[in-house]
């Protein structure tokens, strides 16, 4: 999409301008200082304010120039990878440039560094608020923004940048671990079924139609089925051998399933089924990939292809044979890379299950050619995974008619215990009493498991994770919280002389105990409101450009960010609430001096 036209560009440009003239105004404005009643613009602040909307503006600018450099760089990844939407093309596929990484982190960072102005500019009208809101939050509002003396000063800005750094901290390490948990699950759900219903023993089970056919009426538009036949077997290529689950599939119902038709890197899923087109694959057509990600495609054949051609010797056109049919296989990308194969190369498949013969028991072989390479950006399923056609899988595994499992997915994965019922109302109606001959056999003793029970211990583990990285990184926040104490304390020993007038005119300890209370409240919502701004903006920024990977490494491309508004809440209510917690001995000291003691030297 024309970055010009894109909805983002314009609610960029937007929020950028309106806050960009928001800042100047703010730095612009006449306002009193120090003992002076005359109002007059103040040159540093007025100068922070054309500094601010000047970020403002080049956050916007940057942003639609990182904009267009990734159309372009998808453009040019189209002219590499063929006939492809732009869009649809993975960020893993676009070429690096230092050019376009440098636009996109200034993008980032002037937008950081303008959210820090637009909070800054926005403070003292929140001030000003609390100031008009009654007489204790006017006091601690005053006390918050008047004039300290210097170490108290330093304190305050301290404590302000302790709860803003720690709370920053907890929200981007939050961000970025929801990133991976996220990015882990969609991958699970995308490459996996999200329900399973297979035998409570091996063997696989007969009669699946019926129940096929009853999951599909019980389901309708809410979800899709498919038979799956698997085993485990043994690869052979020409160099190397490697393990491998092979799976049979419907070529016909697996796309409403998984995702294995749009996670074709290499040829086309088509082959799979068409085993001549796959034995004579044209030239030119991207058959691999180099090592260094760009595509490898068939070469020319050393004979002409004419078979009249004068230059061949007339001997050897009988070895000119069309190349044998084989049934196709897909292979995941890591697994054709540990095996050296690409597109149109033979593969041989071992299985442990074989016949009896003279030395013992002899595994079934049987040689394929490799139809497509898959890559689901999953280590496990792309070093393990080999997909045939079930036919294929019946006869290499010798279990007739039979198949392992039903693989479904649902419309709502993440609400896949409400669709259990109507599965099993299908099975039962599949296999109902009545409608099955006196002679049938016992139905098949199934299960059924989505992918909440098969993934419990993994998800159970990045949970606990989160917890723990969560209770650690609350510590910083407390450690903060001392900060404010020191300065709640300090300010108490300044403002002895205030409290005790403030007692002498009829304010109550519990009057004074609560301005102290919101005087530290109003800190920490300073500190955290920075904090959660900075981290809410760069998380956003990373989310949007992605911060490059090496895959060979992380086997991702780009650093996962899941910004997730409920975590920030959580953690500005956590912050909050120790800042609260650590104003109340500070604000029990102030409410116990006495207006005689406070006055004594006065």
């Amino acid at each position: 999409m024309d970055p010009l036209r894109d909805t983002t560009t314009y609610i960029v440009w937007v929020l950028a301008g309106l806050g960009a003239a928001f800042v100047v105004w703010r730095g612009l404005v006449p306002m009193a200082w120090g003992t002076s009643s005359v109002k007059r613009i103040h040159r540093g602040r007025a100068a922070l304010g054309v500094i601010g909307g000047v970020m403002g503006v080049a956050f916007a600018v940057l942003y639609t120039i990182a904009r267009f450099l990734e159309r372009a760089a998808r453009l040019r990844a189209k002219e590499i990878l063929g006939d492809v939407d732009p869009e649809q093309i993975s960020s893993s596929a676009l070429p690096f440039d230092v050019r376009d990484e440098v636009i996109r982190y200034s993008s980032l960072g002037a937008g950081v560094i303008f959210l820090v102005f637009f909070l800054a500019a926005l403070m003292p009208l929140a001030l000003d608020l609390l100031e008009k809101a009654g007489f204790r939050s006017f006091v601690a509002a005053r006390h918050v923004r008047a004039t300290k003396s210097g170490f108290l000063t330093v304190i305050s800005v301290l404590s302000i940048l302790g709860v803003c750094l720690s709370s920053c901290a907890l929200c981007s390490v939050t961000s970025i671990m929801g990133g991976f948990g996220h990015d882990l699950k969609q991958k699970i759900l995308g490459n996996g079924a999200h329900v399973v219903i297979d035998p409570k023993h091996p063997g696989g089970f007969s009669e699946w139609e019926p129940a096929l056919e009853q999951v599909r009426l019980a389901l309708g538009p809410d979800g899709a089925a498919t038979p799956v036949v698997a085993g485990d077997a043994m690869s052979q290529s020409a160099s190397n051998t490697a393990g491998v689950l092979v799976k049979g599939i419907d070529p016909d119902s697996i796309g409403d399933v998984i995702d294995l038709r749009k996670n074709i890197d290499v040829a086309r899923f088509s082959y799979l089924t068409d085993t001549e087109a796959l034995a004579d694959i044209p030239v030119g057509e991207v058959i691999g990939k180099n090592a260094d990600g760009t595509p490898e495609r068939k070469q020319s054949p050393y004979l002409p292809e004419s078979a009249d051609d004068v230059k061949v010797d007339p001997s050897l056109k009988e070895f000119r044979k069309p190349p044998t049919t084989r049934p196709g296989v897909i292979l995941g990308r890591e697994l054709a890379k540990s095996l050296h194969v690409r597109v149109g190369e033979e593969i041989t498949l071992l299985s442990p299950n074989g016949e009896l013969g003279p030395t013992g028991v002899m595994p079934r072989t049987r040689k394929f050619r490799v139809a497509a390479i898959f890559y689901s950006a999953m280590y496990e399923y792309d070093a393990s995974h080999a997909y045939i056609l079930m036919s294929e899988a019946q006869s290499f595994f010798g279990v007739d008619d039979k198949i392992s499992q039903i693989d479904i997915r649902v419309k709502n994965p993440e609400g896949v215990e409400a669709y259990k019922g109507r599965i099993e109302g299908a099975l039962a109606a599949a296999y109902e009493a009545s409608h099955r001959p006196d002679n049938a056999p016992a139905p098949p003793e199934l299960r059924i498991r989505d992918w909440k029970e098969m993934n419990k211990n993994l998800f159970s583990a990045l949970k606990l994770e989160r917890i723990a990285t969560f209770m650690i990184l609350s510590v910083a926040i407390i450690v903060a919280s001392f900060c404010i104490v020191c300065t709640l304390l300090l300010m108490v020993t300044e403002k002895t002389r205030q409290i005790a007038i403030l007692k002498a005119l009829g304010a109550s300890d519990t009057a004074v105990q609560r301005i102290f209370v919101l005087e530290g409240i109003i800190i920490g919502a300073i500190g955290t409101g920075f904090g959660v701004g900075i981290a809410l903006a760069a998380s956003t920024g990373l989310k949007w450009f992605g911060a490059r990977l090496p895959p060979e490494v992380y086997y991702i491309d780009r650093l996962p960010v899941n910004v997730d508004l409920g975590d920030y809440g959580l953690v500005a209510l956590c912050a909050m609430a120790i800042c609260t917690v650590s104003t109340l001995y500070p604000a029990y000291a102030a409410s116990r001096i006495s207006p005689v003691d406070g006055l004594r030297y006065e």
